[in-house]
């Protein structure tokens, strides 16, 4: 018989047992291993006994260490620093969420909330999370000396190629790692948002249904979105590394999805843009409407 995959675990923090008891229960429903913590040194010791997990939930306010400081912990320590976390608080004022997405939370869970949120927040956070260690691991396993390329052009259609082309373009910065997630991001919006007309609104409403990747590959198929590729220019010099991103779709309103945005932390998508300008490029412009994209690293700054 096979081997199934072992149930993903996430660590629930809330000082509230009754509250306790109902993010347990939710997620042990959704067959998840969950463990439980009463505040954040409570939720320390015991990482520190297991292990990373998949996902962390953190309540906000707790006694004796409160979600922001666990948070700090959290971030600083190699083992834990990539898990992701969802930060859960009834009080989720503008201020309180820009100080969790500062500190590293990208995903906002408002009490009182309906299991389905919490459940596609999760999910979301999930996938982020293995689809990051996923492509970094293809960059490391699949690093070639692609320095000596000054120009290349190139087309997809699918987020299959787009991945597959990220992975390889990503070899051809200073820092592969650092750059393959955001380029992925960047070329996955051109095929769903871009090419195939899928609006922010229908993205959440497809993940929360679990349903976003079979309608991409649905409208793949139609008639008005199947002759429609992406487009991607690579360009070197000796002082940065760049690339061009363009869609034929109608654009988008790009300029609110360049920060983090605390109106969007509850929702399940639309981090992609801005982790990719603050965390994998030194630049990153859009043009045309919203249809083209580009983005760079300073490689001379580097080479000091």
């Amino acid at each position: 018989m096979p081997v199934s995959d072992p149930a993903p675990t996430v660590l629930a923090i809330d000082d509230e047992a009754f509250n306790l008891d109902i993010l347990g229960e939710y997620l042990e429903e959704d067959g998840y291993i969950v463990s439980l913590a009463v505040d954040g040194r409570d939720a320390l010791d015991k990482l520190a006994e297991i292990g990373p997990v998949d996902v962390i939930v953190l309540d906000r306010m707790m006694p004796r260490m409160d979600g922001m400081e666990c948070l700090r912990h959290l971030k600083a320590d190699p083992r834990f620093c990539d898990i992701p976390v969802i930060m859960q608080t009834a009080a989720a004022s503008h201020e309180q969420i820009r100080q969790g997405i500062d500190g590293g939370v990208f995903y906002y869970l408002t009490k009182p909330y309906e299991s389905d949120v919490l459940l596609s927040l999760v999910r979301a956070a999930m996938a982020e999370a293995r689809l990051k260690s996923s492509l970094r691991l293809e960059v490391r396993q699949n690093r070639q000396v692609l320095g000596l390329m000054e120009k290349g052009e190139f087309h997809f259609s699918t987020l299959k190629e787009a991945q597959t082309l990220a992975v390889f373009l990503a070899n051809c910065f200073p820092e592969p790692e650092r750059v393959v997630y955001g380029l992925s991001e960047l070329m996955v919006n051109a095929v769903e948002h871009g090419n195939l007309g899928i609006s922010y609104s229908e993205k959440k409403r497809l993940i929360i249904e679990g349903r976003w990747k079979a309608e991409v590959e649905h409208r793949l198929t139609l008639p008005q979105y199947a002759h429609r590729r992406a487009h991607l220019n690579y360009d070197a010099t000796p002082d940065y590394v760049s690339i061009s991103i363009s869609d034929e779709g109608e654009g988008f309103d790009f300029a609110s999805y360049l920060e983090l945005s605390p109106e969007r932390a509850t929702d399940p998508n639309g981090r992609g843009i801005a982790t990719a300008r603050l965390l994998s490029f030194d630049s990153l412009e859009y043009s045309r409407g919203g249809n083209t994209v580009t983005c760079s690293v300073n490689t001379a700054r580097r080479a000091i």
